[in-house]
């Protein structure tokens, strides 16, 4: 009787299949309509600019890879992705790092620990525009700024942590740290809920310690999250510019200039639009290939 009703059965299967196909192409028509208008549309123009010599008062003109040519050969651009791979190298993991500490501690039972996790999770929600504002008050090279009368408090000090080359960046840094560790405290919050509690319950048994348990259980099964976070924030870091346009500008010097606001100065300011076409290309083909590791890391780690 099962073999007779196999056919049926296959044949409301791919009725299903083909009708949850359709109403998924429905649904996602609008989503994917509007990703090729003012996302695909944008990119085709950008790069067809790219390879001409435009400066917004005059027509294009072709130019061949001339514009590619020049970026190999700008170390201002160069500086600007080293720029970025330095706030990336220091502030991520550092970031990460208190996020899952955050997140570990905010897990527990712990009193007010719903206001602590909306203290820690503010500044991520946050206008990067007030954020700035108040890291400049607080950076305020005077005696009057947050940072300075902490540090007075210990004999050192004013410091110009905004106006000094040697200073800019590792300021800028803390500011990107303390901004972006709400966001992955509360991926780690959503991941330690999947974590199976008869781990910790077998971890108890054989006598772990807190530290134990954080090492050999909490970590390894955060290893998907951490992935997705590590490649995420990377993505994000390279399309840092508000906040440097609103701290310093990219300077003094060109000390905190990055890859969008080196952009936006040969965009803007220098007015060669089709050169900053060919850097925003050279910026999409970096964060194609971090997209592309997100997939490869995060999709291998499911299957462990």
């Amino acid at each position: 009787m099962s073999a007779a009703a196999s056919p049926t059965t296959d044949v409301r299967r791919r009725s299903v299949r083909t009708a949850e196909r359709r109403w998924g192409l429905l649904l996602a028509a609008p989503a994917t309509l509007h990703t090729l208008l003012w996302i695909g549309v944008p990119i085709i123009v950008a790069f067809v600019l790219s390879f001409t010599a435009y400066d917004i008062i005059h027509a294009p003109e072709f130019s061949g890879f001339e514009n590619y040519a020049i970026i190999f050969t700008d170390g201002l651009f160069w500086r600007s992705v080293l720029h970025n791979v330095i706030i990336a190298a220091v502030g991520i993991p550092i970031s990460m790092f208190l996020a899952l500490v955050f997140a570990v501690l905010l897990n527990r039972a712990i009193p007010g620990r719903g206001l602590f996790r909306v203290m820690v999770f503010l500044p991520h929600i946050t206008a990067t525009v007030a954020v700035a504002m108040i890291w400049l008050w607080i950076y305020n090279p005077s005696e009057n700024g947050l940072m300075n009368v902490v540090l007075g408090v210990v004999g050192i000090g004013p410091l110009p942590f905004l106006t000094n080359p040697d200073l800019a960046l590792a300021s800028v840094i803390l500011v990107t740290i303390w901004q972006g560790i709400g966001l992955k405290m509360l991926i780690y919050l959503a991941a330690l809920q999947g974590v199976d509690g008869q781990l910790y319950e077998a971890a108890d048994l054989d006598g772990a310690s807190f530290v134990q348990k954080f090492t050999h259980v909490t970590v390894p099964m955060l290893r998907p999250a951490t992935f997705f976070i590590l490649i995420t924030s990377l993505i994000a870091n390279f399309q840092t510019f508000d906040l440097i346009y609103i701290l310093t500008e990219g300077g003094p010097a060109n000390s905190t200039s990055v890859v969008t606001y080196r952009i936006y100065q040969t965009a803007f300011q220098e007015f060669r639009v089709g050169l900053a076409n060919a850097q925003s290309v050279i910026l999409l083909l970096i964060l194609i290939v971090l997209a592309f590791l997100s997939r490869r890391i995060v999709g291998g780690s499911d299957d462990d």
